[in-house]
């Protein structure tokens, strides 16, 4: 288990994390989404030891991660920006993740090389972006880690590359009960493949939230009266965003769904539909009503 207590990091008196705390379970796929500069990356590399934390405390398994190789050892990081030893190929790296991961599996390595077409005698530095990433993500599953963080794993992939990578990870994550974290600047990447979904702005952590719970919690009402009316009249609705144009209102509300449905019905409306709300719409109202303005895509 990953916990975070009040993490923060600061670069030249610039807070990239600013009192980050949250548990992260095993076994589960944990999703950070945030715009460029959020603070994502900062937060994989203070989890992965590459940073030491300014303040606050991260902990692996009750364990701290930074310059400690018990829990270093139990990680796999796929970075954003990619690294490689300079002209080495993919069976050069295969050797020395072997000689740090004792669980290193040839045969994982061996069968992924062959599915993702990648040329193991060629050097790295001839790949393109996307392909660099599919050999790091190669590289990362064979360790067979009992964490594994993936920084934009997306990025320069194609729509068929990017799905076969989500089956990895989730087919991963149920094999063996590995931990995975997932960051991206686009929350339709992850919506699909999260346990748990977590936003980041300006290095705050505003919203977490198991993602069954968010698409559930919340639905658009559209609903409309031939009589005259305004909010007051929902009053008791928990109601998180509230459009009227003309007879005809928008809102999202959050509740049981049923309950609000069957005490707007005896309102006698001429129109009453309920709607289902994409994970995106969740976050913008939920941003919306903590004062936050922003897109995430």
């Amino acid at each position: 288990m990953i916990t975070t207590t009040g993490l923060t990091k600061k670069f030249d008196g610039v807070t990239a994390l600013e009192s980050v705390t949250c548990t992260i379970q095993n076994g589960c796929i944990y999703g950070m989404v945030g715009s460029n500069g959020a603070g994502k990356s900062t937060f994989l590399r203070v989890l992965s030891g590459v940073y030491k934390a300014d303040g606050g405390e991260a902990l692996l398994d009750g364990e701290p991660i930074y310059e400690n190789p018990v829990s270093k050892a139990k990680i796999a990081y796929v970075p954003d920006e990619l690294y490689y030893i300079p002209a080495a190929n993919l069976k050069r790296m295969g050797k020395m993740y072997a000689a740090l991961y004792p669980d290193f599996d040839w045969n994982t390595f061996n069968t992924l090389v062959r599915d993702f077409g990648l040329p193991a005698d060629r050097g790295i530095n001839t790949f393109s972006k996307g392909m660099r990433r599919q050999a790091l993500t190669i590289l990362a599953l064979a360790s067979k880690p009992e964490y594994i963080f993936f920084d934009e794993t997306f990025d320069g992939l194609d729509p068929v590359m990017r799905n076969y990578i989500k089956k990895l990870i989730c087919q991963d994550v149920i094999d063996r009960g590995a931990t995975a974290i997932i960051t991206s600047h686009s929350l339709r990447e992850l919506e699909d493949t999260c346990d748990q979904l977590a936003l980041l702005h300006k290095g705050g952590l505003i919203l977490e939230s198991d993602v069954q719970n968010l698409k559930t919690s919340q639905y658009k009402i559209q609903i409309a009266f031939s009589e005259e009316y305004d909010r007051s009249k929902f009053e008791g609705i928990d109601i998180v965003h509230f459009v009227k144009h003309g007879s005809v209102t928008n809102m999202i509300v959050r509740g049981e769904r049923q309950e609000t449905v069957t005490r707007l019905s005896a309102m006698n409306p001429v129109l009453l539909d309920v709607l289902p709300l994409t994970l995106e719409e969740v976050f913008t109202y939920e941003m919306e009503a903590l004062g936050y303005s922003f897109n995430l895509d």
